[in-house]
């Protein structure tokens, strides 16, 4: 019983894995579950076993990277509290999970005309957990007076995350015409947005973070 059950949850990772880099390649429309199961290494009998149709195997592969982020950021307690460390800590690990999901992320920018839920779902909802997650800690850092008090904090957190997706899809555009590395570009993203929100003077010498 054990052994079935591995085998499945086995069978099941090939799929989710398989169906990223075909959505990825593909897009929505162009990816087909034949051509995933060729990838996973199956039949398509095998894949309709564990999911009814191409758009349940698109909510795994939304599913996996959401629990994937949930779990990075799940003992947000642990945090120094030091806004400028815990954002760079936070901002790093958002750049790194936008960089491995680029290619859907890039494949639903341009199919988010025609097929809007879908681009919601992979541009909006895999970095929900990581938003939330931020956005709950700016509060008790606002209730502390470490954060102005006046800012919305849902409206700072995107324009945050968007200049770290900016920087994620331009340096996969033209790395080589840049005179900055992308540990630069987060550090400085980082230092721009702590000065904007922070009440307190601002360390910048954070020698334990760059360890």
């Amino acid at each position: 019983m054990n052994n079935l059950a591995s085998r499945t949850a086995q069978t099941r990772a090939r799929l989710i894995e398989a169906a990223t880099k075909v959505f990825a390649n593909a897009g929505l429309i162009g990816a087909t579950t034949r051509e995933i199961a060729r990838v996973a290494g199956v039949n398509e009998v095998t894949l309709f076993r564990h999911f009814q149709s191409k758009e349940q195997l698109l909510s795994a592969v939304i599913q996996q990277a959401i629990a994937l982020q949930a779990e990075a950021l799940a003992h947000q307690d642990e945090w120094t509290q030091n806004l400028h460390i815990d954002l760079t800590h936070y901002a790093r690990l958002s750049s790194r999970m936008m960089a491995e999901n680029e290619a859907l992320i890039r494949t639903f920018i341009g199919e988010s005309k025609r097929h809007p839920e879908a681009a919601r779902l992979i541009l909006y909802e895999t970095d929900k957990s990581l938003r939330q997650q931020l956005i709950a800690y700016l509060k008790k850092s606002q209730e502390k007076g470490k954060v102005r008090p006046e800012l919305d904090l849902r409206a700072s957190v995107d324009s945050f995350v968007g200049m770290l997706l900016h920087g994620m899809l331009r340096f996969s555009d033209t790395p080589d015409t840049l005179e900055y590395s992308r540990r630069c570009y987060i550090d400085t993203c980082v230092d721009l947005f702590v000065r904007g929100i922070s009440t307190l003077p601002i360390n910048t010498d954070n020698s334990a973070l760059r360890s």
